[in-house]
């Protein structure tokens, strides 16, 4: 909508200039401040320039007004311009509220360690990166989403060790557990799996271990995707790192072409203070074997060799100081670091009843993810973790979450849409007959709710720009209040203005699912 109305504007103002939402919608829908700009061009007052350009859309049926006040233009939209919208919406309602960008992206997020299931932790970044996904996809941009699996490195042998010294305890040989393994009641439950599918031989010799790790690792990553499809998260790749370190010697070659690397001590440094970062940093030891950063440097060239326009890694706030080496290396490839972008999610504090949530047995020192989605549900979980912008520590009970009342905001916006739906069912208009209604002689009540719920496309532009996805919170939060208030002020079925009413409620409905769809959120038809 917001389109539509700068390109009527630019018939009339040849100029730059941008448009705002007044707080007050009293004054108008959208107004600009281009008067004040232009006063130093034009050398007038701004409150002259303001006016002689409000009287050159005196013949737009856009607008029912275009008035000045202190320099501003303040625009307010027609009945017959809204209805418009209105009806196109209405009509297409699988477009609505999308865009035509077209930009290239790879969103790489989650990519935890496939040596446990996924934790509370994890589960904010991933419903932000899948929502992000989600988003741009609507918006038209051809974005595709990536798990890097860490299946190299120590991590994944010692799931094999902490797999055989589990299967060992359950057979009765009393084990030694080294300082470092994995622990909770997960390994345990592997350990009884690996027993009946390899027999009580695999736990004899050690040399086993490297096979139970490998198959430890295929077990873990089903479930981290179990995980994932339970709270309506999938992916378009999974990239193994343990496949692209084929790829190491020539991106190695690489990176020395560039003199991007020196060798000291007996190992190979990247030059990463040479952009920004604090200090060079290994990534081949003294006995040859490449670091946890050779991978990710691999796996980088890897992504920019695939051609996409923008590159984004939604990471662990404990990753925030990788940024800098990761994007040296980039530098060092002859890439563009300018086009890799990395978003930061913070952690999550649990709390049931107002008291700290209980850790997980299965999982041995932290909240799974399961868990919380098995309790409260998955609707509510994506929901509360798009209400705060993702780099801010988030608190929430998992008790409030559970309320049948406006103190829970999901609750609350599917309320609206349940409620929308049962008058519907109440009316005796069919859907076309509302649909094809004209809405004319609009009270300021009607125009203001029908207005905010075609703000859909401005809000989820700016909350992708902007990666603050909780503005599409916000959003619903506040329409669902607007109607809400409609609702209990206005007598709908019966009313001279019933079919006037539902059609602007057919719109916010549409918003309402829209948005929440775009959440991984399927709305509510019955309360």
């Amino acid at each position: 909508m917001k389109k539509i109305v700068t390109q009527q504007i630019q018939k009339h103002i040849d100029s730059d200039f941008s448009l705002e939402k007044p707080k007050d919608l009293s004054f108008g829908h959208y107004a600009t401040p281009v008067a004040f700009s232009l006063a130093k061009i034009l050398r007038k007052s701004p409150m002259i320039i303001a006016d002689e350009l409000c009287q050159k859309f005196s013949d737009s049926d856009t607008f029912e007004s275009v008035e000045s006040l202190k320099g501003y233009i303040n625009f307010k939209l027609s009945d017959l311009f809204l209805d418009r919208f209105a009806s196109e919406s209405l009509s297409n309602p699988d477009n609505f509220a999308k865009d035509t960008h077209s930009q290239k992206i790879l969103l790489e997020y989650v990519s935890a360690n496939p040596t446990g299931p996924l934790h509370i932790g994890h589960a904010r970044g991933a419903v932000f990166g899948d929502t992000l996904y989600k988003i741009a996809k609507h918006l038209g941009y051809d974005i595709e989403s990536e798990y890097y699996v860490n299946d190299a490195g120590n991590q994944i042998r010692l799931l094999g060790v902490s797999i055989f010294l589990a299967g060992q305890e359950l057979l009765g040989q009393n084990p030694t557990y080294p300082d470092e393994y994995y622990r909770g009641e997960y390994i345990v439950d592997l350990a009884k799996v690996a027993i009946e599918k390899f027999g009580e031989q695999k736990f004899q010799d050690e040399s086993s271990i490297e096979e139970l790790s490998t198959w430890g690792k295929d077990e873990m990553l089903e479930l981290i995707k179990q995980n994932l499809q339970d709270a309506h998260i999938e992916f378009d790749h999974f990239v193994s790192e343990k496949e692209l370190f084929a790829l190491w010697d020539e991106t190695l070659e690489k990176l020395k072409k560039q003199d991007g690397v020196y060798e000291k001590d007996g190992k190979i440094w990247l030059k990463s203070t040479e952009h920004g970062d604090e200090k060079d940093r290994v990534v081949v030891r003294e006995d040859k074997r490449p670091t946890y950063l050779a991978g990710d440097i691999i796996y980088h060239n890897q992504k920019f060799e695939r051609g996409y326009e923008h590159y984004i890694n939604i990471w662990g706030a404990d990753h925030h100081g990788y940024i800098a080496r990761v994007k040296s290396a980039v530098k060092y490839l002859g890439y563009d670091d300018s086009k890799l972008e990395v978003i930061l999610s913070q952690m999550v504090s649990l709390l049931k009843g107002g008291e700290p949530y209980k850790m997980s047995k299965r999982a041995g020192n932290f909240i799974l993810m399961s868990d919380i989605v098995e309790e409260i549900g998955s609707d509510a979980l994506r929901f509360v973790f798009l209400t705060k912008k993702s780099d801010t520590h988030l608190e929430f009970d998992l008790d409030d979450l559970k309320k049948q009342d406006s103190t829970n905001p999901i609750f609350y916006i599917n309320y609206a849409h349940a409620r929308i739906n049962q008058l519907l069912e109440k009316s005796n208009f069919s859907h076309d007959e509302i649909v094809e209604t004209k809405l004319e002689n609009m009270s300021e009540d009607e125009k203001n709710l029908l207005f905010n719920s075609l703000l859909l496309n401005e809000v989820l532009n700016d909350a992708y720009n902007s990666r603050q996805l909780q503005k599409l919170s916000d959003y619903l939060k506040n329409l669902a209040s607007l109607l809400h208030q409609f609702y209990n002020k206005n007598q709908i079925i019966g009313s001279k203005r019933e079919k006037e009413y539902l059609k602007i409620l057919l719109v916010v409905a549409l918003s309402i699912r829209t948005g929440l769809k775009l959440m991984g959120i399927d709305a509510k038809y019955k309360m």
